[in-house]
């Protein structure tokens, strides 16, 4: 998802200013309380896999569809981005790849504000809800936290963001909300299954042959003991 800038602004050009006071103050705390010691191990792995995961990611942003200006889907990787490296730094690292769109020509300078608060920063706030409930309210078992929270969380997370822009594009007059309900949050729903398959399935591999790169996952927690 792509927000237009130019569609937001159309009709209510306060929408954007509104999105940088919010996202410059997020963007400059997160920076700041960050867990960087995370990514600088000496091997420096870690780093090596938030780099690698930006540019992927990247990739797949570039392969958005759509049929009306402001109105692309795309796969958005939040859930994955998020059980590997945490809120923080999943945030910074989705605010990097938005960084990457605009410098391929694949987003205007305007759009990173919306796309950061919208995608990036309620994307990451529905995952950490998530888990928190998943976490809340089951047991900590290997099947649930793949089931839950890898496939339905990335699932959810997407249909969240959806439906965040929806609303936003219904509120700003930039298409009735009668057309969104019918030919843009349809297609969410479909997109969610896809990111909860691709999601699902990087992560189930991860957790069982390389459990120390995914951040949410603890082996002694999830299956000592089940």
């Amino acid at each position: 998802m792509n927000l237009d800038a130019q569609l937001l602004a159309e009709r209510h050009a306060w929408l954007l200013w509104v999105f940088w006071l919010m996202w410059l103050p997020v963007l400059t705390f997160t920076v700041r309380y960050a867990p960087w010691a995370r990514l600088l191990e000496p091997e420096g792995r870690r780093l090596n896999l938030w780099l690698g995961v930006i540019v992927s990611l990247l990739f797949f942003w570039r392969l958005a569809a759509g049929v009306k200006p402001g109105l692309d889907l795309h796969l958005t990787g939040v859930m994955l981005f998020f059980l590997l490296f945490g809120a923080r730094l999943a945030f910074l690292g989705l605010n990097l790849l938005l960084l990457g769109l605009f410098l391929s020509g694949g987003m205007a300078w305007q759009s990173l504000a919306p796309n950061a608060i919208v995608t990036a920063g309620l994307g990451v706030l529905l995952a950490v809800l998530i888990r928190k409930a998943v976490e809340r309210w089951l047991p900590r078992h290997f099947f649930i936290f793949i089931f839950l929270q890898c496939f339905f969380g990335a699932a959810a997370v997407v249909m969240g963001v959806g439906l965040a822009a929806t609303l936003l594009y219904a509120a700003a007059d930039a298409y009735s909300l009668a057309y969104l309900l019918e030919f843009y949050l349809p297609y969410y729903l479909l997109l969610g299954f896809s990111e909860a398959w691709i999601s699902g399935a990087i992560l189930t591999v991860l957790a069982v042959y390389r459990p120390h790169w995914v951040d949410a996952y603890d082996p002694r927690v999830y299956l000592d003991g089940k």
